[in-house]
């Protein structure tokens, strides 16, 4: 595309001033290489910028009525990607300073060196489209590293979706609970990259794999002395995170009297590192996740209680993969377009058994856990497709076990169709008979789930009674 062209249309300039001469001549110097429309008055101006192609608008400075200031200001608040240039005759640093200041591209003063203007539109419209291109751009990046990583269209993870979008852009500390293998990570990840600390720095701490002597350490720094080994001054992660965010990963890890000394840095946002009396002021944003159940470790004496409200101002709970199932045919599509490109495999998909297997399986280590299987299935297999036999050992024998257990005694082998209604069922226990719930959470309709019911009552394999499944 070149400069002259905007999508494949000429560039429309809009001429504002109320002397017809002036317009008249602007359009004949202009008309080769724009589309040119004129505009006697401000509020004529407005209709024309509300038709929504204007790229350039060419405005007089002093018109009866409202004059070029206030229909600059007028324009930028409704119409920010039109380029706005002022016309005076009246040309001085103090204007041309406050029309800056409004969102004025440039300034002219008349009579107009045609020359001059033909360079500054042309400039102007690069930086437009320069504008818009590095828009998109960041729509992209914040497409790709906000949650793209975090994969699910499960009602349960519609809500962490919500719940990471109203908290990304505020200064409040998040609490990320769940189980090991959930996510929470990414979860932390994805709130700093879609928050206004994004270009600071992102710096995790691992609570769970240090000492609490070397956790203090890590996380205030210590000086020179300090302690047997330390040979000079260190920061430790608060600095380091000083004007982004600090992420404590399993913070339920932490000893009891770190605790003390972690509430009073999140309340001050200060400290003292290990050996020193130099009080550090640091600009930091928390987020936390534990595995735990905080709440009752509070209760049981083990965690902080006022820590812990201190933590827990937006709390984001990740549900385990088993709550979510709707969500394994989204997870392994993914997964296995990364491994077959990592591993230079031309794997595409699942076979219909091997899908139905996966989507049988509890997944006790979630997320994580069903990653490294389709790492390993995508690594070992000998087809384009993965298929049951595939599927590693130990999964198949968890799926012979649940098939043989008292729930569906008398099965045939476990085949299946009766994984697939062992599955169904403990939908239901979860949902406590709630066909609608079940029917979300299986990633199937209403209407197939109630037909497989029917037919396992057909089949004498589900009684009817209080406990049956409702609505």
């Amino acid at each position: 595309m070149t400069t002259g062209e905007t999508n494949g249309r000429l560039p429309v300039v809009l001429v504002v001033d109320d002397d017809k001469n002036t317009r008249d001549g602007l359009e004949r110097a202009m008309r080769r290489r724009y589309e040119v429309r004129q505009a006697e008055s401000a509020p004529r101006a407005m209709d024309e910028l509300a038709r929504g192609d204007v790229d350039v608008m060419l405005t007089d400075m002093r018109m009866p009525g409202m004059d070029g200031l206030e229909l600059l200001r007028r324009a930028q608040a409704r119409y920010s990607d039109v380029v706005c240039v002022l016309l005076t005759a009246y040309g001085s640093v103090e204007t041309a300073v406050e029309a800056m200041k409004h969102g004025a591209y440039d300034f002219l003063t008349k009579p107009v060196n045609l020359d001059h203007l033909e360079v500054l539109l042309d400039r102007a419209l690069r930086s437009r489209a320069m504008e818009a291109r590095v828009q998109e751009l960041e729509g992209r990046l914040d497409d790709k590293y906000g949650m793209e990583r975090i994969i699910g269209q499960s009602a349960e993870m519609r809500q962490v979706f919500d719940l990471v979008r109203q908290a990304a852009p505020t200064q409040a500390t998040v609490l990320i609970q769940g189980a090991s293998g959930t996510g929470k990570e990414l979860v932390a990840q994805a709130i700093h990259r879609l928050s206004g600390r994004s270009r600071g720095a992102f710096v995790a701490v691992h609570c769970a794999a240090l000492s609490p002597t070397l956790l203090e350490s890590e996380l205030f720094g210590h000086e020179r002395g300090a302690f047997t080994g330390a040979t000079a001054r260190r920061k430790g992660r608060f600095e380091q995170a000083d004007g982004g965010t600090l992420f404590l990963d399993e913070i339920s890890e932490i000893d009891a009297s770190l605790q003390v000394k972690l509430l009073r840095a999140l309340e001050t946002r200060t400290f003292e590192r290990v050996g020193g009396e130099e009080t550090v002021t640091v600009d930091i944003r928390l987020l936390a996740t534990t595995n735990r159940d905080l709440e009752a470790w509070v209760r049981e004496g083990r965690f902080r209680e006022d820590l812990y409200f201190r933590l827990n101002v937006v709390d984001i709970h990740l549900p385990p993969l088993a709550q979510r199932a709707a969500d394994i045919p989204l997870l392994c599509e993914a997964f296995i377009r990364e491994f077959a490109g990592k591993h230079g495999r031309s794997v595409t998909g699942l076979t219909a058994d091997a899908a139905e297997m996966l989507g049988a399986y509890a997944w006790p280590g979630n997320v994580r856990e069903l990653r490294n299987t389709i790492e390993k299935m995508v690594v070992l297999t000998h087809g384009d497709r993965l298929t049951a036999r595939d599927v590693p050992a130990n999964i198949r024998d968890a799926l012979r076990v649940s098939a043989a257990s008292p729930r569906s005694a008398g099965a045939a082998g476990g085949s299946l169709a009766d994984l697939e209604r062992e599955r169904i069922l403990l939908a239901l226990a979860r949902n406590r008979q709630n066909r609608s719930k079940t029917a979300v959470e299986l990633g199937i309709s209403r209407r197939t789930l109630i037909r497989k019911l029917n037919a396992y009552r057909a089949d004498g394999l589900l009684a009817d009674g209080p406990n049956a499944p409702s609505q």
